[in-house]
């Protein structure tokens, strides 16, 4: 529990780290994982904004669509439609940039980037779900920026396709088996690079942008010094045979822009298909995709939180202003064949070819060594988390400098899978759909963090709100269906399987679960509009606190209670027996934990709500006055027996509670740190006969007396330790049960009313058990004694009213008439048993033959039911009568099995719509 003395901030996020117990206490992990540390990070930072995100930014957006698509796009779309894609494409990534800037301007970003901001964000199920998606749109985009560099070298080295000899240049023959090699060969050149570290490579970025922005200079400046001129391009028809386009380079020319203006989406020379929107728009935002460039650096930033931001909002705008002037260019001076029939064809208008070719391999390459790097970043704070387990262990590994080389190595494996796609073309749309799911989970998290209003949300940048959240969101749900509806949906799919595996498997996190900020300001609202004033009779459900002394004894009628509730609330009450005057500190407080891990472990939906008193009795009248809140407050109070019996200890029964049910983490995540032999510890043993007890039996009496005084139901439990079939694993659905009603109050023989208050709120909750999961097959019997040899014959018309009654108030259940003249002539004279009701007055002692009679009627009837519902007398007015009152109780359920003794003050039943 936290001190004063408990620091404010922990250097670090507490995560699922081997050998953690309790977040904050310091561990062995990496502090790079961002899984929780106590210690220090040692991790030397050594980027500044300008390296470490403007650059791989900017080199990431560039990457092959600047050189090798810029004309593919124009070329198909025309210029109105390329600047549309354009627009709608930055304007998805400039929300989605607010969104990254909000969350890495909260708190501080450790390694992992956009894994690390969602998972902190959202919880280790979407985040290590959307984290894994994240890494396989990086392994993809790795492979299409290799197949774009290999197309790029065959355009300058690859053999003619009408000539096999080689000229030149061209010596590299071309095959789609070929370009596999090639790209492979290309790939371990990126994995050679990639294994030296990230440092190295950043420093290297800022050279190759110096060479592309040469590159772009020497494009921007082509048109004013190269003259208009014509080619002829030749290419390898889908039939095998050999096409020849004449195409022309113009320069600035209006009547070739007017011609470029519009779309002309034609046949793809590399893929062989007919372009249209959607794979020209994909192939587009590929150039997109690289805003999370510097994020995926944030474990080697030196201050991530205003690195982050700042760098990537000054890459994008930068980028954006040359694809747009880029776009206009090349509309104002290349013929539109010339686009649509050669991607390369910035070099054959350069004022000096190389230029552009050592752009494209320079920009090409860096993209693909950026997106290697990335995705190895993430899939080693995937791997330091253990949200997939042993699969993943092995990414967790790192080299004395720091760098993840075996993430490192499982990226470049799948970067190979990837690249026998073949063409760049081929595989851009499912790059941009697992990029724009990627986009859309960060906008989520912004957004579950806006509306949840946390008071700790308070990011420095405030240039977002939750409309841009919730439209970045809707826009790339959209363009990801735009683009391919069966890449999307698929991806959708893997997403939802992804995050029930990781519901199902992860061990609890203390990263903190956005959904239970968003549960609780929707909880307070809905609460606030639950008024007590509206409560009607027809939609009443029992609200029920259960008292427990110790758990070890009581669970299996928590189980029981939990089917009783029937949506209710549902409060586990204990009291704890102490003076807060003189404690150091609040006892209860170090105890919820353990209950909550208890009911956790029964797997029962119910709250605990405990206290500290001089007295139970006492404590039981706080929690009745205090537990609950607004309309959902306890009207029903539940008690074990009070009785000489000795408890039965249900931890040594139930496989739940041995050591072999438990995982094998010894972390303590399991149960929020509290393990399986710390919750045994936790509970004292069992009571046994010659203990002393802590309740006596005019307190006992007095607790159900004040239950009654303050208009709560009162039920108390008997023999449930005999009832079987309750746990969470209990294949029995109630089949072959019975449930047994006897609605007459037996310890009065002379209240011949079926239908008062509390003999129907006994019938309800007969009614409630038998719609519960485990008792809706059980059979409902009702009992009704009659005086079958008494001159009134009254008891017939009564019958017949019962079963009336029954139909109006829809309970199924079987009649059985029960003679009981041999039980009443036990009770005593008439005269006096009308004395027996005022409670003012002391009860009257029944007689032993009575109560032995009553007890052998339920014995002979009841015996096999599995549960009774019987009806509990008032209590006596005067404390002296208590031990008796609790006698005749005990003596009348003797032997009986699990018994309910119910006294009910609240209307419950309604026969009207």
């Amino acid at each position: 529990m936290s001190t004063e003395h408990t620091p404010l901030l922990t250097p670090g996020v507490c995560g699922l780290t081997v050998g953690m117990a309790v977040c904050g206490m310091a561990t062995e992990a990496t502090p790079e994982s961002g899984s929780g540390t106590g210690t220090p990070n040692k991790e030397p930072r050594k980027l500044n904004t300008f390296f470490g995100v403007m650059v791989p930014t900017i080199l990431s957006m560039f990457s092959i669509v600047l050189f090798l698509r810029t004309g593919f796009v124009i070329g198909h779309a025309g210029l109105l439609q390329g600047l549309l894609m354009l627009f709608v494409a930055y304007t998805i990534v400039s929300l989605t940039i607010l969104s990254i800037c909000a969350i890495s301007t909260n708190g501080a970003v450790q390694g992992g980037g956009a894994y690390y901001m969602i998972s902190r964000s959202l919880g280790p199920e979407f985040g290590g779900s959307i984290g894994l998606m994240f890494f396989l749109a990086k392994v993809c985009a790795c492979g299409v920026y290799v197949l774009g560099l290999v197309e790029a070298i065959l355009d300058i080295f690859g053999l003619d396709p009408e000539s096999s000899v080689s000229e030149g240049l061209r010596v590299l023959p071309q095959s789609y088996w070929y370009t596999v090699l090639y790209a492979t060969v290309v790939l371990l050149l990126c994995l050679l690079v990639c294994l030296v570290g990230a440092h190295i490579y950043a420093h290297t970025a800022f050279i190759i942008l110096l060479v592309v922005t040469v590159t772009l200079l020497s494009i921007f400046i082509s048109p004013l010094a190269v003259k208009p001129r014509d080619f002829v391009i030749t290419h390898q028809g889908p039939d095998n045979k050999t096409y020849h386009y004449n195409v022309s380079y113009t320069g600035f020319n209006a009547t070739t822009l007017r011609n470029n203006l519009g779309p002309l989406y034609s046949l793809d020379y590399s893929t062989n298909s007919v372009m249209s929107f959607a794979p020209v728009f994909a192939v587009m935002f590929t150039s997109c995709t690289g805003i999370m460039a510097g994020a995926n650096m944030s474990g080697e930033l030196k201050t991530p939180s205003v690195s982050i931001p700042k760098g990537t909002i000054l890459a994008v705008f930068y980028t954006f202003t040359v694809y747009l002037l880029l776009f206009i260019l090349v509309s104002s001076t290349c013929d539109r064949a010339l686009l649509i029939q050669d991607y390369g064809f910035f070099q054959r208008i350069n004022i000096w070819p190389p230029f552009v070719t050592i752009g494209i391999y320079c920009a090409s390459l860096s993209a693909a060594m950026s997106s290697m790097i990335g995705a190895s970043r993430i899939l080693h704070a995937l791997a330091l988390d253990q949200l997939f387990g042993l699969p993943l262990a092995p990414a967790a590994i790192k080299s004395n400098s720091g760098n993840p080389w075996v993430a490192v190595v499982y990226t470049w494996a799948l970067a190979q899978c990837v690249v026998f796609a073949g063409q760049l073309n081929a595989i851009a749309g499912l790059v941009t759909v697992f990029y724009l799911l990627a986009y859309a989970a960060v906008d989520l998290a912004c957004l579950a963090l806006e509306w949840a209003s946390a008071p700790n949300f308070r990011p420095t940048f405030q240039v977002f709100s939750w409309h841009t959240c919730l439209l970045g969101i809707v826009s790339c749900l959209v363009m990801m269906f735009v683009i391919n509806p069966v890449y999307s949906s698929a991806s959708i799919i893997l997403l939802l399987l992804l995050l029930l595996f990781l519901h199902y498997r992860s061990p609890t996190s203390s990263w903190g679960y956005i959904s239970q900020a968003l549960i609780f300001h929707q909880v307070r609202k809905y609460l606030l509009m639950l008024d007590v004033r509206k409560d009607h009779v027809k939609f009443w459900r029992p609200q029920v606190l259960l008292m427990v002394a110790n758990p070890r004894s009581s669970c299996q009628l928590i189980l029981f209670v939990n089917q009783l509730k029937k949506g209710g609330l549902f409060v586990l009450g204990h009291v704890q027996l102490g003076d807060l005057d003189i404690l150091p500190s609040d006892p209860v407080q170090q105890q919820y934990n353990f209950w909550l891990s208890l009911v956790d472990k029964l797997g029962v939906k119910a709250f605990v709500d405990l206290t500290l008193s001089h007295s139970v009795r006492q404590g039981t009248q706080h929690l009745l006055r205090i537990t609950g809140l607004g309309g959902m407050k306890p009207n029903t109070l539940v008690l074990g027996f009070y009785d000489s019996c000795t408890p039965e200890d249900f931890f040594l029964q139930d496989t739940a509670f041995c050591e072999s049910s438990m995982g094998t983490d010894s972390d303590g995540e399991y149960n929020f740190g509290v393990d399986l032999p710390s919750l045994q510890a936790h509970f004292p043993p069992v009571r046994h006969v010659e203990s002393p007890r802590w309740l006596t039996p005019e307190e006992y009496v007095g607790i159900v007396s004040d239950a009654i005084k303050m208009n709560k139901n009162v039920c108390l439990g008997r023999y449930f330790f005999q009832l079987e079939g309750e746990g969470k694993d209990s294949k029995i659905d109630g089949a072959e049960r019975t449930i047994d009603v006897w609605p007459l109050n037996l310890l009065h023989p002379s209240s011949c009313d079926y239908v008062d208050v509390c003999s129907l709120f006994l019938l309800q909750m007969a009614c409630v058990l038998n719609m519960s999961n485990r008792w809706r097959h059980a059979r409902m019997r009702i009992f009704l004694n009659v005086e079958t040899e008494s001159s009134d014959q009254g008891w017939v018309v009564n019958e017949e009213t019962f079963r009336d009654l029954l139909r109006k108030l829809r309970i199924r259940a079987s009649i059985k008439i029960v003679p009981w003249d041999c039980v009443v002539q036990h009770y005593g004279c008439r005269q006096n048993q009308l004395e027996e009701e005022d409670s003012t007055k002391p009860t009257q002692a029944l007689s032993e033959e009575f109560l032995s009679a009553v007890n052998s009627l339920l014995m002979e009837h009841s015996s096999q039911a599995a549960v009774r519902f019987l009806y509990l007398p008032r209590p006596p007015a005067h404390s002296s009568q208590s031990q008796q009152y609790l006698a005749q109780l005990e003596a009348v359920t003797h032997s009986l099995g699990p018994t309910l003794l119910i006294h009910g003050v609240t209307p419950v039943t309604c026969t009207d719509l």
